[in-house]
């Protein structure tokens, strides 16, 4: 079967996912969590898009980045982030061979039903991953995940978030769109509690 064909445009929100060989749980280590960090650094300086979320998780990671005019084009940008990390990864373990399972999935944002809404929302979803997998028993607590750019005004993320304008679109002040970004949040949990 044909490998279908990736949309690729500027000024687009790309949701991506993609999970560790087999699926396992490669990046347990804190250590190599934070190389994944400094490797979405390093992405950053070599290409132009915006990085509006990450979160990493043991044997998968989700990265929400918005490519811009001008700016390299998404598979360019995952490509150079999954490749480099995996290139560090086995230099540290002395390991060959592949470590991501599969292309990537993405999803397009802006052509989603909802585009806000989904985006509001994929931001409680990924915060949430670690309670899941009964890592953390709050978002908040959890290191390797973006949400606290969005939570506290001036928080320093270990690598730039630039914070979605549909997020921005919240309201006028940091204050007003927290108020209204919590509203997600209380529906997520509520949720959640249904589930489990």
């Amino acid at each position: 079967m044909a490998r279908k064909t990736r949309i690729q445009q500027e000024n687009l929100t790309y949701h991506i996912t993609s999970r560790c060989i087999e699926w396992r749980a490669m990046m347990e280590l804190d250590l190599f969590k934070q190389i994944l960090i400094e490797v979405l650094g390093k992405t950053q300086e070599k290409y132009d898009f915006e990085l509006s979320a990450y979160q990493i998780m043991d044997n998968h990671i989700h990265v929400v980045i918005r490519t811009i005019t001008g700016g390299a084009p998404i598979s360019k940008i995952v490509q150079y982030l999954k490749s480099r990390f995996a290139e560090r990864y086995n230099r540290l373990t002395r390991r060959i061979g592949p470590f991501w399972n599969e292309r990537y999935h993405d999803t397009i944002i802006e052509r989603t039903k909802n585009p806000e809404y989904y985006l509001l929302w994929l931001l409680w979803y990924l915060a949430f991953n670690p309670i899941r997998s009964k890592t953390t028993d709050s978002p908040r607590k959890y290191r390797y995940s973006s949400i606290h750019s969005y939570l506290e005004t001036g928080k320093q993320s270990p690598v730039r978030v630039d914070l979605h304008r549909y997020f921005l679109q919240l309201g006028n002040t940091a204050g007003e769109r927290l108020k209204k970004f919590l509203v997600y949040e209380d529906a997520y949990r509520r949720r959640l509690a249904i589930i489990i």
